[in-house]
C-alpha cells in the first residue's frame, strides 16, 4: 500500500492513523490506495501502539434523544475524521443508573466522556479525579475546572424579541415553561431586560406553565379572556407556540398578521407541523456536540480546556412572522 501510495511505510501509518504533521494531499493519497487495496486499520493492533481505544462515551439523561440525538450527530461529525467512535449510554436521570454507565464506559478503556442531558442547567460533576478527560455539552457542570459547552440562551432570548421589534410588533407577550426552571428563567429574563432597552415593557405578565401544547392553548385562552393588547408572543418553545397558534386561529386571530409569534428550540417536528409555520430560535444543538467533542480530542491530547463556552443561538424566520402589506388591525 505504501508502495501504491508513492510513501514510506511510517507516513503510510501516519496517515491512516490521523498522526503527525502530513499534508492533506499526502493523507488523502494513502487512503486512496488503502482503499483500493480494501485495507482496513486494524483496531487492536492500533490501540497497542497509541495507548488508546479511539472510543468515546456519551452519557445522556435525555431519554427520548431529542437534545441528545443531534449532539451526538455533532459529536460524530467531529471524531469521525479521527475514527473514533461514540458509545451512548442513557441513564434515565437516575443516579444509580449513570454511575453504573460511567464505570461501564472506563472498564471499555474509553478515551474520554461527554456528558449530556434535557436541561441546561448546572448540574453536580459526573465524578472527581476521572482517569479521562470529560467535557459537559448543552448541561454545564457546577464545578468551573470542568469544561462545559452550553447555548447562550439569553442571546436567543434576545434575538426573538429583536426580531419582533423589527417588524413593527410592540405589545409582545412571553408565555413560557415553570417558573422554578433555569431555561424559562433565562429567557424570560433576556426578554425583559431587551425591551427595557427600548423603554418598553413585557404586554403582560409573564406566563408561566408546562412546556406543552396544552399550555400554549391554555395560555392563549388567558390573553383572549383578559383582553391583553398585544400583537406578538414570544413563547418559551417551539410546543408552547404551538398550542398557542393552533388556540389563536380557532379563535379567529390571523397570525401573523394580528399576532406575530416566536418559539424556542426550532424543533422541526413542531415548526413545521404550526400553521403558519413557525419562526424558532434555533440553540445549534449539532454545533454545541460538534464543538464539545472537538474540546474533548484536545483534553485527550493533552490540551485541556477549562470553564464554561456559550454558543451563539440564530433566529430562523418563518411564516408566523411575516411582515404583511397593510393594517394589521
Amino acid at each position: 500500500m505504501a508502495a501504491l501510495a508513492g510513501v514510506s511505510t511510517g507516513t503510510a501509518s501516519k496517515a491512516l492513523n490521523g498522526r503527525g504533521s502530513l499534508r492533506p494531499e499526502t493523507r488523502l493519497r494513502v487512503q486512496q490506495a488503502a482503499d483500493q487495496l480494501g485495507f482496513v486499520v486494524n483496531g487492536a493492533a492500533r490501540s497497542l501502539q497509541t495507548g488508546r481505544t479511539y472510543t468515546v462515551g456519551m452519557i445522556t439523561t435525555d431519554s427520548i434523544g431529542r437534545f441528545s440525538i443531534p449532539l451526538m450527530i455533532g459529536a460524530e461529525d467531529a471524531l469521525g475524521a479521527g475514527q473514533v467512535s461514540v458509545l451512548l449510554c442513557d441513564a434515565r436521570d437516575d443516579p444509580i443508573r449513570e454511575q453504573y454507565y460511567l464505570r461501564t464506559l472506563l472498564s471499555r478503556k474509553v478515551d474520554g466522556i461527554i456528558v449530556t442531558g434535557r436541561r441546561t442547567q448546572a448540574r453536580a460533576p459526573i465524578a472527581a479525579d476521572l482517569p479521562v478527560p470529560v467535557v459537559y455539552a448543552f448541561i454545564s457542570s457546577s464545578d468551573p475546572r470542568d469544561c462545559s459547552v452550553v447555548p447562550d440562551e439569553a442571546d436567543g432570548a434576545r434575538k426573538a424579541v429583536r426580531h419582533l421589534l423589527a417588524i413593527g410588533r410592540r405589545r409582545i407577550a412571553h408565555v413560557t415553561g415553570p417558573e422554578h426552571h433555569h431555561s424559562a428563567k433565562v429567557r424570560a429574563a433576556a426578554a425583559a431586560e431587551t425591551l427595557a432597552a427600548e423603554g418598553l415593557r413585557l404586554a403582560t405578565g409573564i406566563l408561566h406553565g408546562e412546556w406543552s401544547e396544552a399550555w400554549g392553548r391554555q395560555a392563549a385562552g388567558i390573553l383572549l379572556s383578559t383582553g391583553a393588547d398585544v400583537d406578538a408572543v414570544f413563547c418559551g418553545s417551539d410546543q408552547i407556540a404551538r398550542g398557542m397558534a393552533e388556540a389563536l386561529r380557532e379563535a379567529g386571530r390571523d397570525i401573523p398578521r394580528t399576532v406575530a409569534l416566536v418559539g424556542f428550540d426550532n424543533w422541526d417536528v413542531m415548526v413545521e407541523a404550526c400553521r403558519p409555520q413557525l419562526t424558532s430560535v434555533d440553540m445549534d444543538l449539532e454545533g454545541i456536540g460538534r464543538t464539545a467533542a472537538e474540546l474533548l480530542l484536545a483534553a485527550i491530547n493533552g490540551d485541556p480546556a477549562h470553564g464554561q463556552q456559550a454558543l451563539p443561538c440564530r433566529l430562523v424566520p418563518r411564516a408566523s412572522t411575516a411582515v404583511l402589506g397593510g393594517d394589521r388591525g
